[in-house]
Formats: C-alpha cells, sequence, structure tokens
C-alpha cells in the first residue's frame, strides 16, 4: 500500500503498534519509560498486581512493536521509549485527520 504521497507503507509495523498499545498496562509502562529510561526490574516493581513473566510479556509485545529498546549492562537490563513508531502512526493518521478538521473549520469560517 502506498500513502497518498507516494511513500510506501508497512502495515503490518503499524499493525504492531495498534495491537501494542491496545493494552492499558503496555500504555502504562511506555509512560514509565517516556519519563525515563528504567531497568526491567523497576518496570515489573511498578506492576505490583502482576507477576514479572507476565510484565516480560507485555515487554516482549512492545519490543516487537519497536516502541522500546533494551539495552543490556551486566546483568541488568535498561529499557528505554523509543518514539519513532508512535511518530509515524501520528504523521499518518493523526496528522492527515487534523489537517482534515482545520481545513474544515476554516472553510466554515470563511462562509460565515
Amino acid at each position: 500500500m502506498t500513502e497518498a504521497n507516494g511513500t510506501a507503507v508497512d502495515d503490518s509495523r503499524d499493525d504492531a503498534v495498534f495491537k501494542a498499545l491496545a493494552n492499558s498496562t503496555r500504555r502504562h509502562i511506555l509512560d514509565l519509560l517516556r519519563a525515563e529510561p528504567r531497568t526491567t526490574g523497576d518496570v515489573c516493581e511498578a506492576f505490583p498486581d502482576l507477576d514479572r513473566t507476565t510484565v516480560l510479556q507485555h515487554i516482549r509485545v512492545l519490543e516487537k512493536a519497536e516502541l522500546l529498546t533494551g539495552t543490556r549492562i551486566g546483568k541488568t537490563r535498561r529499557l528505554a521509549l523509543a518514539p519513532l513508531p508512535i511518530k509515524r502512526i501520528h504523521d499518518r493518521w493523526i496528522g492527515e485527520y487534523t489537517r482534515a478538521a482545520v481545513n474544515l473549520l476554516a472553510e466554515l469560517d470563511d462562509s460565515t
């Protein structure tokens, strides 16, 4: 598929991002990492109602969607937000719809 500007679109990458963002726990993990990078242990501790395995499964989904990166420092793994997939979603979906809404509002304003 291609966008209106001729740019090729990889829907499978967008599908992975939407799937990752569809879950509230994963969105909360991204919120934590938006503030600052954290260790895997720190992220697990932020969700006391979930066992470590469940949190790690959520982290894997986020990594598959390329929404976060992990760097190993000794025995510790440091996770960081990778914002480019969200920017890609914004540019393709939100930005286009925002521009259309602004144009529509401008047309309404011009007609009064």
